[in-house]
């Protein structure tokens, strides 16, 4: 499992589903709220409404509670994107890549708070790059290094591109509009209908148009730009 993530104990699934709920609903807020560092354990049993014994009889800590969120998010993200499809066949690359950060976007926004606090710890506080939940990043990397190689293998960029630069650059880009998105979204009444306004979508599109841009641009044709210089 990554980051050897471990389940809750048995006991926590025997609950009622509105006591789990109820639990996970005290956390989410907790997270999102003091990140992980500061997260504390009796503030999230005294909103979830158990002891804090009770606590222990479920999870390990507040490790083990965050990773229970992950596990969350990733089954509603399964169940989100079961039936929905790209809109057109035989996109690029990049048209692929374009509508996955905007569904992303979609999901982001029927999940805010959850979405705002695994966001905080994995990239504002910067855990998704360490040792502790570092196994979920080197998963996207490896999604990414595969889209970048098929992308090559097709025409869509240049063989001459560094594909661990091109993994990073897709990366970071994806990262920094999630958190500028999330980040501006949270500011407003109504999150889902901000990110489908089209001043919204025309925002991603332009960070998207930069991140592509310089991809496409071949690393040759750079490399002899410079040497001119």
């Amino acid at each position: 499992m990554p980051g050897g993530r471990r389940l809750p104990k048995q006991t926590f699934h025997n609950l009622p589903e509105e006591k789990r709920k109820a639990v996970v609903n005290a956390a989410i807020d907790e997270f999102a709220d003091y990140g992980f560092e500061s997260a504390s354990i009796n503030r999230i049993v005294a909103k979830g409404g158990i002891s804090k014994g009770s606590f222990y009889q479920y999870f390990e800590d507040k490790r083990d509670v965050f990773m229970h969120l992950l596990a969350v998010l990733e089954q509603e993200k399964l169940a989100y994107f079961k039936d929905r499809r790209p809109p057109a066949n035989h996109m690029d690359t990049f048209q692929y890549f374009r509508w996955m950060i905007k569904a992303g976007m979609e999901f982001n926004s029927a999940y805010p708070r959850m979405t705002q606090a695994i966001s905080r710890i994995l990239l504002v506080e910067g855990l998704y790059y360490g040792k502790l939940f570092g196994d979920y990043h080197r998963k996207a990397l490896d999604a990414l290094r595969m889209m970048i190689k098929g992308a090559i293998a097709r025409g869509e960029v240049d063989p001459s591109v560094d594909v661990d630069l091109a993994v990073m650059v897709m990366d970071t880009w994806s990262n920094a509009i999630s958190t500028y998105i999330l980040n501006e979204g949270m500011k407003q009444k109504d999150i889902m209908k901000w990110v489908r306004s089209p001043k919204t979508q025309e925002k991603i599109d332009k960070l998207l148009y930069v991140m592509e841009y310089g991809l496409r641009k071949t690393e040759s044709e750079f490399v002899s730009q410079t040497s001119q210089t």
